[in-house]
């Protein structure tokens, strides 16, 4: 009786169904910090070219962008703050680890073209309508 119940268990947490006006998505929020390692920040005019060049042609259906203040600490204990952007893409019919897969190219080439350190990734599962 014991193994039937663990067996629907994770049948019943991916059954919690979202309300008739909305369907599930899943969401993933990015965090480009805009500092530069030998200090600065990067552009806006280098942001405007990352989401032109970068992020709408791997998504192009749509996505939020939001300026953020970061703040963190780096491996010396010290807390660096930093103009951030936040990007915020819903992606219908994609579960967490396919979300998580599209978006991180994104964080890869941010990291790559303005030597950060990271990026953070968020992917979360939602309900949404449009």
């Amino acid at each position: 009786m014991q193994l039937s119940f663990l067996v629907l268990l994770p049948l019943l947490a991916a059954c919690s169904p979202c309300p008739s006006s909305l369907a599930p998505v899943s969401v993933a929020e990015l965090f480009f910090g805009r500092g530069l390692p030998d200090g600065g920040f990067v552009p806006p005019s280098a942001w405007d070219e990352f989401l032109a060049d970068v992020v709408t042609p791997a998504f192009p259906d749509g996505l939020t962008v939001e300026d953020s203040a970061g703040q963190w600490r780096n491996a010396d204990g010290q807390v660096i703050r930093e103009p951030s952007k936040h990007l915020m893409l819903v992606l219908p019919g994609t579960d967490a680890a396919g979300a998580a897969h599209r978006a991180a190219p994104l964080a890869q080439a941010w990291r790559q073209r303005h030597g950060q350190d990271s990026v953070l990734l968020l992917v979360r599962e939602a309900c949404a309508a449009f």
